[in-house]
């Protein structure tokens, strides 16, 4: 008996010798990016959890901030957008808890040229503060808007030769300066809407380059905020840039041939990417998406449309395309989406869209267009 006990002492000690090594052996972290990364022998440091407590807390205006923000954080900070998704970011005006929310992070990132009314309203309530902020516009050559879409709207008639169409645009002009006026005193009234832009285009992130640009600008300010971390949102950033110039180039192959060069718009949104790409936009009203043209300018729109053969009228999520639906069936045309990516709708959540993507989607739109 004796023989036997000794046999199966020495077996049982034996295995639990074995599994004690096994486990000694094994790689106790149980974070699902870093079991990912040893099996595919990717370097740990890369794919290494970063606490809680040590990454930054990041709130960004609206969807594009969000999109360029967390493609340079990374794993390194929590990034959270104000403007919920599928609603109009013109609209959008911080609550009180919003308010607590963005003076409490360590960085508020935002697109600045007029876009967030809001925004003089929370620097100042942030004053003192340790808060980063970020302008992620700042630097860049800012169109006023209107005015220059409205100048480019008369050239095209100037050009075909319809004089009394120009005639008309120097009123729809005139319209534009009046409605600009009343939203920019609608802006410092009771109501204090935040959905005027003073004048400014602030739709810089629709052209590539200027994405770019802005994500550099994001960058630096991520590395103020966090020196030591400096080099992985550079790494970051470079790596989501080579996209962005791939997806410049793929625009400016897919639009330097196209049979026309004009196409109207709904919401003056596309400024920067037609001159970009050698495109000049005609907007059916202003840089508000809620602005309801005169019926002159739609008089002028449909005329317009109308010599030129045009075959699609665009318009934009997130708003109604009334406006753009009844110019279309006044001309026997059709509506189509050119999104400006100032937020996602459900559709685009669903499918998996992000801004590259959606970008894609509107220069096959403008391809079609502008080749009919």
């Amino acid at each position: 008996m004796k023989s036997k006990f000794n046999i199966r002492y020495l077996a049982v000690l034996s295995l639990s010798t074995l599994l004690i090594a096994a486990g000694c052996g094994k790689n106790n972290n149980t974070d699902p990016a870093a079991t990912a990364a040893t099996a595919s022998n990717a370097p740990a440091a890369e794919t290494t959890a970063v606490p809680a407590a040590d990454k930054l807390d990041i709130k960004v205006s609206f969807y594009p901030m969000y999109e360029f923000t967390k493609n340079v954080a990374g794993e390194l900070a929590d990034v959270e957008v104000l403007v919920p998704a599928g609603m109009e970011p013109h609209d959008w005006e911080p609550t009180a808890q919003d308010m607590a929310k963005i003076t409490d992070a360590d960085v508020l990132v935002y697109n600045g040229a007029g876009m967030e009314g809001w925004v003089e309203q929370v620097l100042d309530s942030a004053s003192g503060s340790k808060m980063v902020t970020v302008e992620a516009s700042k630097g860049l050559e800012i169109k006023e808007g209107s005015e220059e879409e409205a100048d480019a709207h008369s050239h095209e008639h100037e050009e075909a030769g319809h004089g009394e169409e120009a005639h008309d645009h120097e009123h729809e002009e005139a319209g534009h300066a009046e409605e600009a006026h009343d939203h920019e005193e609608g802006e410092h009234g009771e109501e204090g809407h935040a959905h005027d832009h003073g004048g400014l285009d602030p739709h810089v992130w629709l052209a590539p380059e200027l994405a770019i640009k802005e994500v550099r600008t994001i960058e630096a300010a991520l590395s103020a905020a966090s020196p030591a971390n400096s080099a992985a949102f550079k790494a970051n950033a470079d790596a989501y840039i080579a996209k962005l110039e791939a997806l410049h180039q793929e625009f400016q192959d897919g639009l330097k041939d196209t049979k026309r060069k004009d196409f109207i718009t709904q919401h003056a949104a596309f400024g920067y990417l037609a001159e970009a790409y050698g495109l000049t936009q005609v907007p059916i009203a202003g840089l508000s998406p809620e602005q309801e043209p005169s019926a002159a300018q739609m008089a002028g729109i449909v005329e317009f449309a109308k010599a030129h053969d045009v075959k699609t009228i665009f318009f934009e999520t997130l708003v109604s395309s009334s406006v753009a639906d009844t110019i279309a069936q006044e001309i026997g045309a059709k509506a189509a989406v050119l999104n400006p990516i100032e937020g996602l709708t459900d559709e685009d959540r669903s499918n998996n869209l992000d801004y590259i993507g959606i970008m894609r989607q509107n220069l096959e739109a403008l391809k079609k267009a502008l080749n009919e």
